[in-house]
């Protein structure tokens, strides 16, 4: 199995992020990447810093016009200190812009404004997502993970670990959200299909994948699976229902499986099941699993209430697929716990000792 990393991802330091109308300490912190490094480093597996692959492989995935806005933010933002803005200040939008939330609507066009405020309401969907001096590297970095894994199963097949952090699932084509920037789950998709007819992405993380399901919402080549706890009072809220099913040649490959808040081990395992039918009948050539921890009952911001045993038994599950697999890590913010769970899935997926 092999690992990627890049030291660059740390830089990423949150200040705050907006919860129930109160701006709190952030939670997608540094340690949750120093954690999962160690665990792969306790139990021999090298984590090689990925090649710098510039934005070339985001461009079949994000439009170019958001790459722009996210790589130039935060600089045009410290422009704005006549406007009574402090030195150093995170960029966060103070405008919503109407927009839908439904995803069989053809993409949006660039922002119609140049104004770097107006720009930030528009490509950042939440409060969630502030950016500051490092994160258009740390999120750029954090998707080259995601491409060195998958030229590594391009060319090995088996098993590659993207250690991303940022995470990516909820980063739409054209705007950031919860935590995440750029796709990395999106673009190890594209780069598999690149060269393989049959792409799948399965999303185990608690939240719905939304900004992949976005991606794909109209793409065959590319199946889209998402296991996750019932949006319907829980993020992201407009997206994640089991009637999604994809639009025009993507219909019927957009697969939502919304879980009871609770669920436990049985019910999450009942449901992956499930899901792993329709992939198998799909007949993919090869797998990006979109791998989260925060469906764990300790979780600070989880309805679900996983065990780690469940992570064991997710891996033993992908691993019987017997399909060349990207593995790219999403969510989980319980950081003593989090390299534990990690360490079980390895375990499942025969990628380290039992």
């Amino acid at each position: 199995m092999k690992a990627f990393f890049s030291e660059e991802q740390l830089l990423h330091e949150p200040q705050q992020f907006m919860r129930l109308g109160r701006l709190c300490a952030p939670t997608d912190l540094p340690a949750r990447a120093e954690t999962l490094r160690a665990m792969l480093q306790s139990r021999g597996i090298s984590v090689e810093n990925p090649p710098d692959f510039g934005r070339a492989p985001l461009e079949g995935v994000h439009s170019n016009e958001y790459l722009d806005y996210l790589e130039h933010a935060y600089t045009r933002w410290q422009a704005l200190r006549g406007s009574g803005l402090e030195p150093g200040m995170e960029v966060l939008p103070n405008l919503s812009p109407y927009y839908n939330g439904r995803v069989e609507h053809a993409a949006r066009g660039p922002c119609p404004s140049t104004s770097i405020v107006a720009e930030t309401g528009y490509y950042l969907s939440d409060l969630s997502c502030p950016i500051g001096p490092h994160t258009w590297r740390s999120a750029l970095r954090s998707t080259h993970n995601a491409v060195a894994a998958a030229d590594w199963v391009l060319q090995n097949d088996g098993l590659a670990y993207a250690l991303c952090r940022p995470s990516g699932h909820h980063a739409h084509r054209d705007r950031a959200g919860g935590f995440c920037y750029l796709n990395s789950s999106a673009t190890a998709a594209h780069r598999l299909s690149q060269t393989w007819d049959r792409v799948a992405v399965l999303d185990v993380d608690a939240h719905h994948g939304d900004g992949t399901q976005n991606i794909f919402y109209q793409r065959s080549d590319v199946m889209t699976l998402s296991l996750h706890a019932d949006p319907t009072a829980y993020y992201p809220f407009y997206t994640g229902y089991a009637h999604e099913r994809g639009y025009g040649s993507g219909h019927g490959y957009n697969l939502n499986f919304p879980l009871a808040h609770g669920a436990d081990n049985a019910v999450f395992l009942e449901a992956l099941d499930n899901a792993l039918i329709a992939l198998r009948d799909y007949r993919p050539q090869a797998l990006v699993l979109a791998l989260g921890f925060d469906t764990y009952k300790d979780d600070p911001i989880s309805v679900l209430r996983l065990d780690l045993d469940a992570y064991r038994h997710i891996g033993e599950r992908i691993n019987s697929l017997g399909l060349p697999t990207v593995v790219v890590q999403e969510g989980g913010y319980q950081v003593d716990s989090i390299g534990r769970a990690l360490d079980a899935f390895m375990q499942g997926m025969a990628a380290v000792p039992a």
